[in-house]
């Protein structure tokens, strides 16, 4: 039973090593990186050369008993207005997410008066790009290169299917 296990698990994860990967996925981007979200710091230049795409998430670090996370209108964002905002990101636990999960601007600003020391963020949330599209298949005469790729794989496979069974089965 615990060769078939093995294999199963050897067989899966074969399988799973070979199965394609998507080009762009989620990205977590820690605001303000080692510096957290504290005043004094620029965040118009921490976010400077970063892409914010439909799915990525704002992880804020920072002292929740002293700061907090709203996200305001351009307005308020502008004069440091936190009196009604569009949502408080804040848990409580000073180790706070806020999920991008809407193709528009955040304006997000510290309530507690440190917006006025600079802790204020705006990111502007894209679709994800499209997928990069594959090269054309180019002709070599009259047989494509996917032709040619598959005629060496086929051999290649026959002999590293019955090597691994050999190894796993040498395991158990």
């Amino acid at each position: 039973m615990a060769r078939f296990t093995v294999l199963i698990t050897a067989v899966v994860l074969a399988f799973l090593m070979a199965a394609p990967m998507p080009g762009v996925t989620a990205k977590k981007y820690t605001v303000g990186e080692n510096k957290f979200w504290n005043p004094n710091i620029n965040y118009t230049i921490w976010a400077q050369g970063k892409h914010f795409y439909l799915g990525d998430w704002l992880y804020f670090v920072f002292d929740r008993n002293q700061h907090n996370i709203l996200e305001v209108n351009k307005t308020d964002y502008e004069g440091c207005i936190a009196d009604h905002p569009i949502r408080n990101w804040t848990r409580g636990a000073g180790r706070d997410i806020v999920t991008l999960n809407q193709t528009k601007h955040y304006y997000l600003l510290d309530g507690k008066g440190g917006c006025y020391g600079g802790m204020k963020l705006s990111v502007k949330v894209e679709k994800l790009p499209p997928p990069p599209k594959s090269a054309p298949v180019k002709n070599i005469g009259s047989v494509s290169m996917v032709t040619g790729l598959a005629q060496f794989m086929i051999p290649v496979s026959l002999f590293a299917f019955p090597a691994m069974w050999d190894v796993i089965s040498r395991m158990c």
